[in-house]
C-alpha cells in the first residue's frame, strides 16, 4: 500500500481516469458497431462524423493507438461509401 499522500491521491485519480476511459472506449465501440450495421446511406453518412470524432478523441488521449483509430476510420469510410 502507498505511504505518501501524493501516491494515495495518484491511486484515486488513476481509478477515476480508468473508469472514464473504459466508458468512452465502450461507447465508441458500440457506435462503430451501430455504424457497421446500418444499411441506409443517409443515416450512416450522418453518424460517420460523430464516430470519427469519438475515435480521434480516444487516439488523442492514448486510449487507443492512433494507427488503430486511422484504420477504423478508413474501413468505416469504405463501408459508408459502399452503401446504396
Amino acid at each position: 500500500m502507498a505511504n505518501h499522500k501524493s501516491a494515495l491521491k495518484r491511486i484515486r485519480s488513476n481509478e477515476g481516469k480508468r473508469v472514464r476511459n473504459k466508458y468512452q472506449h465502450k461507447t465508441t465501440r458500440n457506435a462503430v458497431k451501430r455504424l457497421r450495421d446500418m444499411t441506409s446511406k443517409k443515416e450512416a453518412a450522418d453518424l460517420f462524423p460523430i464516430v470519427v470524432g469519438m475515435l480521434d478523441k480516444l487516439a488523442k488521449k492514448n486510449v487507443i493507438h492512433k494507427k488503430k483509430a486511422s484504420n477504423l476510420k478508413s474501413s468505416l469510410a469504405k463501408h459508408v461509401t459502399s452503401l446504396a
